[in-house]
């Protein structure tokens, strides 16, 4: 019984960590906190590759635990599909988003970005060998090489 209570309230503490939409206030956000934003460009109903990304690292704990100390997430999102559209206004901002960071059209595309607006370092797809732990290790190494 302990057991299942505890897994209860883990699942509470590590809830997967909330991605904004509103890139503006996370650059506020970090400078305000100091954090880096990891910004997620993804097709979330038609990329297969960005739909594991979420599922395998960014919903996990390991995942949710550092970036709630250390990040502020924006997802920009392309659907496809006519019932996941977004309004006009954040498909407007989600292209703007694409000009500056991501003007290939690469999905998946996670850009590590500072307070200022200033790329980091950029990870493209969901390769084979990244693990939760991997990404985490590069993020934190990422951020530690800019002090």
């Amino acid at each position: 019984m302990k057991l299942i209570i505890s897994l209860f309230i883990s699942s509470f503490l590590f809830a997967a960590p909330q991605w904004g939409n509103d890139f503006d206030k996370a650059k506020a956000d970090a400078a305000q906190n100091h954090k880096y934003i990891l910004l997620n460009f993804c097709g979330s109903d038609w990329c297969g590759p960005c739909i594991k990304l979420k599922k395998d690292i960014f919903e996990s704990a390991d995942f949710a635990q550092y970036a709630n100390d250390n990040l502020v997430l924006v997802r920009a999102d392309f659907p496809r599909l006519k019932k996941n559209q977004l309004d006009a206004r954040q498909t407007a901002h989600n292209e703007a988003l694409a000009e500056k960071y991501n003007n290939q059209g690469k999905f998946p595309l996670t850009v590590l970005i500072d307070s200022n607006g200033k790329v980091v370092k950029e990870w493209e797809g969901y390769p084979a060998s990244m693990s939760t732990l991997g990404l985490i290790h590069e993020i934190a190494n990422s951020i530690d090489s800019r002090k």
